[in-house]
């Protein structure tokens, strides 16, 4: 790799995928470790373990990132520490990716020096913030979704600061909701895709009418030979492939693809064999996706087949007792197949022991319910013998190094204690706990003691705005920016000053809020200037000092329960931030819930009451009908509605937890939303409400 080229980084999943990566000459590899990952369900990796293969990669001159991208709550804050301390001294990474707020201090409290790469889970997805999230986190490289076509690739790259580089997806499995903007695996049971637990209710079966199909379950992301163009991009400094689940097989394969591609993009013969190589990485059907805007692609085939692998044999139990396949292709001793689809009872994985050839028979006996004749078979990873002996002269070579875990220094636990923020508490004592009724229009009438909300959008009616707050989406794309801009300065212009925030980093649409933590007085000279209201300072705790701000007509900036806060650490960089209050991330179980408050620096909020979605999605619907019921095989009921250029994926049954308002008030929450969506006429009315996770432990 040049300095001018980009980097391929690559995925591990577990040590044989590490060492697939090294043999095939991966510049990155990024990991996670078994806690904090947002890939739980790969292998991942122990420390000790991890500073073994980190030392061999950097006599390689290949970088290791490890993912320490999990939503952390209160309790976890002080283990997370400790663990970032113990990597800091025996793996030495070069980069933590990260998607909660409080890890980026947290890291730096415990010592490590490297750098912070933000995640796409942070939802960092239009060109704006780049500038203060490099300011105000000390990031140097943000992941950025999926969902940009190359135009808005572009725009974030010519957008970027000083300091501030970008990584883009080329490969891999696409997720149908944007990243960080997912509740499904959670809300229907606690476990939670931004912990890594996702269980993928996406790649399920829904019934409509009388369709029964995957609507919702994507091929793989596969950019190609389209990568060209980011070759013109020096911001974009890594190319990322997804796949911590994948096998060595499939990583070996794709970093080959993405390294010769990169090296010879105009060779017509070097791109054909890359795209060759592609073709046995063993993933699912491949698709360009949105990256062309004038030739977009549905990710999604309801009618084809989504399960990763190669297809090679269908079972035949008509004729014999025992199931059987007579695969399309030779099989390799350490072979791996996958029998159906993951929702299937019969899903399992066989492991081949000797080798079978082209057109021969493979006997196996079935792991629980006999799988139904017809069943699709996948190769989904292999041991062919170069790869096999590839990875085998790498083992070699680790079991003749010193190992670190065996050092006295890396199994003593590193003496750490977080520095949690001072507590908010309010002048003169507890006060009335307000709650936001939340519209998606401006309510005629409104129960005295209530608060009106309303989300902000173009069809807004902003009479009167001064008496509302005002909802922002949870996620706004590039070619939206300058209309949110427009739009929040309609408001302001109309007498509006409490706010409600999608993302932490939709603060950058007011003017001066991004300077007003390093420089108040600056922040309200440009206000005044622009004639907008001044922007109010973090309330402060105990013991806080200097001086008040103006007491103008202040604008209230809260963060919304989409930015996903569940830590005292993460309000404290809300509060550096500018930010006035935040509401706590709507999944948190009762236990956190209760916990958060004791340490947060800013006054709190929580989502108790209405209809929070499944998740948000850019792709369109596709044979998807809107604001129809579709069932899922367990008998739950979701549908979908646009809003804008997204599509929200609703249940039919809400939240509602207002009982549980006394209690949360009582623990020290000020602010409590009820948000209100009309359910369509055609599907049917809900025989339950919903707790989230309140009576579950959030995974």
């Amino acid at each position: 790799m040049t300095s001018n080229e980009p980097e391929i980084l690559a995925p591990a999943g577990d040590r044989a995928a590490f060492l697939a990566a090294l043999a095939a000459g991966a510049d990155a590899i990024y990991l996670g470790l078994k806690h904090f990952s947002a890939r739980m369900q790969a292998g991942n990796f122990a420390v000790g373990e991890l500073a073994d293969l980190a030392a061999l990669a950097r006599e390689r001159d290949c970088r290791v990132y490890v993912a320490f991208n999990s939503l952390v709550k209160p309790g976890d804050v002080p283990a997370a520490g400790r663990l970032i301390a113990r990597l800091a001294e025996t793996v030495r990474p070069h980069a933590l990716i990260v998607q909660d707020l409080a890890m980026p201090a947290l890291a730096r409290q415990a010592g490590f020096q490297g750098e912070l790469h933000l995640s796409t889970l942070a939802n960092a997805t239009h060109p704006r913030p780049l500038e203060a999230i490099r300011r105000d986190l000390g990031v140097s490289r943000v992941v950025l979704p999926r969902e940009l076509n190359v135009d808005e690739i572009r725009a974030c790259a010519d957008a970027c600061p000083p300091g501030l580089d970008l990584e883009v997806f080329v490969h891999g499995a696409l997720c149908y909701n944007v990243s960080g903007r997912c509740y499904w695996s959670s809300y229907m049971g606690g476990k939670s895709g931004l912990r890594g637990r996702c269980v993928q209710p996406c790649r399920r079966e829904y019934e409509q009418k009388t369709r029964k199909e995957r609507f919702f379950s994507c091929n793989d992301l596969g950019l190609d030979v389209l990568v060209k163009p980011l070759l013109g991009m020096p911001r974009v400094r890594a190319w990322k492939i997804e796949g911590r689940k994948k096998g060595p097989h499939y990583v070996y394969y794709t970093v080959a693809a993405y390294r010769l591609l990169r090296g010879a993009i105009d060779d017509p013969a070097a791109r054909k064999t890359a795209q060759e190589l592609l073709e046995q990485a063993l993933g699912r059907t491949r698709t360009h996706y949105g990256f062309l805007p004038q030739r977009l692609y549905h990710p999604v085939e309801p009618g084809g087949h989504t399960g990763s692998g190669l297809p090679v044999a269908t079972l035949d139990q008509a004729r014999a007792r025992k199931p059987h396949i007579v695969p399309r292709l030779g099989l390799l001793p350490g072979d791996l197949l996958r029998v159906g689809y993951e929702d299937e009872p019969w899903h399992q994985t066989i492991k081949i022991n000797r080798a079978v050839p082209k057109g021969g028979r493979l006997d196996f006996a079935p792991q629980g319910p006999a799988p139904r004749p017809g069943t699709t078979i996948f190769l989904v990873d292999r041991r062919e013998p170069e790869l096999a002996r590839r990875v085998g002269e790498l083992e070699k070579e680790l079991a003749a190094r010193p190992r670190t875990q065996d050092a006295p220094e890396a199994k003593k636990a590193p003496d750490f204690t977080p520095a949690m923020p001072r507590p908010f508490a309010r002048p003169g004592g507890p006060k009335a706990v307000v709650i936001q009724n939340v519209n998606r229009h401006p309510p005629k009438a409104l129960a005295r003691g209530l608060s009106s909300a309303v989300w902000l959008s173009p069809k807004s009616q902003l009479a009167g705005a001064g008496r509302n707050w005002w909802w922002l989406p949870p996620v706004i794309w590039p070619d939206e920016e300058r209309t949110w801009a427009e739009l929040v300065a309609q408001a302001l212009r109309a007498g509006a000053t409490r706010f409600v925030l999608g993302a932490p980093w939709q603060a950058c649409l007011f003017p001066g809020a991004g300077q007003d933590a390093a420089d108040p007085a600056q922040a309200a000279r440009t206000l005044r200037r622009e004639g907008g209201p001044h922007l109010r300072r973090p309330l402060r705790g105990k013991g806080s000092k200097g001086p008040r701000p103006p007491r103008r007509r202040e604008l209230e900036l809260w963060a919304g329960p989409f930015c996903n806060v569940a830590n005292a650490l993460a309000v404290q960089a809300l509060a550096d931030m500018g930010l006035a209050g935040a509401f706590a991330s709507p999944e948190l179980a009762r236990e956190d819930a209760l916990e958060l408050p004791r340490h947060s620096p800013l006054p709190l909020g929580f989502l108790t009451y209405g209809m929070w979605p499944l998740g948000i999605t850019r792709i369109p619907v596709g044979a998807v009908k809107p604001e129809k019921p579709l069932k899922s095989p367990k008998g739950e009921i979701c549908w979908t509605r646009r809003y804008g250029p997204n599509n929200w994926i609703y249940p039919n049954w809400g939240i509602d937890l207002r009982t549980k308002e006394g209690e949360l008030a009582g623990a020290g929450y000020v602010m409590f939303a009820h948000l209100f969506e009309s359910v369509p006429r055609e599907v049917p009315k809900a025989t339950r409400s919903s707790t989230f996770n309140w009576d579950l432990k959030l995974l």
